[in-house]
């Protein structure tokens, strides 16, 4: 058997896992010499007892890696391994790479500087508006945004760097033919155009609540840093930037209201010596080696907003008003400049161009889109 083959079917052995096949490989010298050692041979590798031997014994054999990788085919994606070149090199030097990937699209060398963007599911309009911004100005400074196609923050962060036309990669919490949540199958097609989707899990593997946990290190190891958006100081995206301290990766946060329960998260690791964001400057800075200085200017975010509508200076200034919140039509006229009368007729051409939409009560805000609505 080939040796990727052999990897293919270790990843495909309940209750294996990468740390553990590296000490077998380390131990009998191949992938391959683990499916044909004899149970006392695995149990010599350190960690492996007699329980997971026999979980390999009796399930190798009737494992059959062609049909993974026709399975996958089958539904757009391809099968690489650790030995594969495509492999990502960042990965390969985690603790627990990933013995496999299983991957709609394509991997590209300026994918090594790429950025993660999580965050809570059931953001604030702050949060999706701040992820959407940033992934789309990450995007035209030339990183690779990554995030893990979860409802709120994350498809905020995918969207936006669609929108920049930048490149973007998508790690699932489940297999690739499994896909959650299911209402974000055109967003998938879409990104792996433009990027990548991936997943470790094979084909079948629903994901649950011990799965995203675990995929949340591969977010963090294909990232140079985290960006945390929103989060409780329990929630799932704290395992990502958890998962970054220990890979050494550079955790950033966005500071939020001291009422509001998504700051809980940010505010802690910033206490705790992440860097705080303020602008997309901050995270430049952080990488400015990597980058050219005519590169370093934040995208203006009037231009941020949507770049296939042209839009005058004053709309431009409108357009950045509204980034962090919906807002009432007078205080509107004030932070722009502009009398009630003058700034109506100027709302009345934003909406014909679907960049706004006016709410109950005279209030404004931007367009679902832009917001990165879920």
């Amino acid at each position: 058997m080939q040796e990727r083959l052999a990897y293919i079917v270790l990843n495909m052995i309940e209750g294996l896992g990468p740390v553990s096949v590296r000490r077998l490989i380390d131990c009998l010298g191949s992938p391959k010499a683990i499916l044909e050692a004899e149970r006392e041979d695995l149990m010599e590798a350190r960690g492996v007892g007699e329980k997971l031997a026999l979980k390999i014994i009796t399930q190798r054999d009737s494992i059959d890696p062609e049909a993974e990788i026709d399975k996958a085919a089958d539904c757009g994606a391809r099968i690489i391994t650790m030995i594969d070149d495509e492999y990502p090199e960042a990965l390969k030097a985690i603790h627990d790479p990933p013995l496999v990937l299983y991957i709609k699209g394509h991997f590209l060398p300026e994918d090594g500087k790429a950025l993660g963007i999580v965050g809570s599911r059931a953001t604030s309009h702050y949060g999706l508006s701040v992820a959407d911004r940033l992934a789309f100005q990450l995007g035209q400074t030339g990183f690779t945004v990554v995030s893990g196609l979860a409802r709120g923050t994350d498809t905020a962060a995918h969207r936006g760097a669609l929108k920049s036309k930048g490149r973007t990669i998508a790690v699932l919490g489940g297999a690739i033919d499994c896909l959650y949540p299911p209402e974000n199958a055109e967003l998938v097609e879409q990104i792996a155009k433009q990027g990548a989707v991936i997943s470790e899990y094979a084909m079948g593997r629903q994901a649950d609540r011990m799965t995203f946990p675990y995929r949340n290190r591969i977010i963090s190891g294909l990232s140079m840093g985290v960006l945390l958006i929103e989060s409780d100081v329990k929630g799932g995206s704290m395992h990502t930037a958890d998962a970054a301290i220990e890979q050494g990766r550079t955790v950033f946060a966005l500071p939020g209201r001291i009422d509001t329960p998504g700051a809980k998260g940010p505010h802690m690791l910033i206490k705790n010596g992440a860097k705080l964001v303020q602008s997309l400057d901050d995270i430049l800075e952080e990488y400015e080696f990597l980058i050219p200085p005519s590169e370093l200017e934040s995208p203006d975010a009037a231009t941020s907003a949507r770049p296939d509508v042209p839009l005058t200076d004053e709309e431009s200034k409108i357009v950045e008003a509204l980034w962090q919140e919906p807002t009432d039509v007078d205080s509107l006229a004030r932070a722009v400049g502009l009398k009630s009368h003058e700034l109506s007729g100027i709302l009345l051409g934003l909406e014909m161009k679907r960049v706004i939409r006016t709410l109950p009560g005279r209030m404004v805000e931007l367009a679902a889109d832009l917001r990165g609505m879920r």
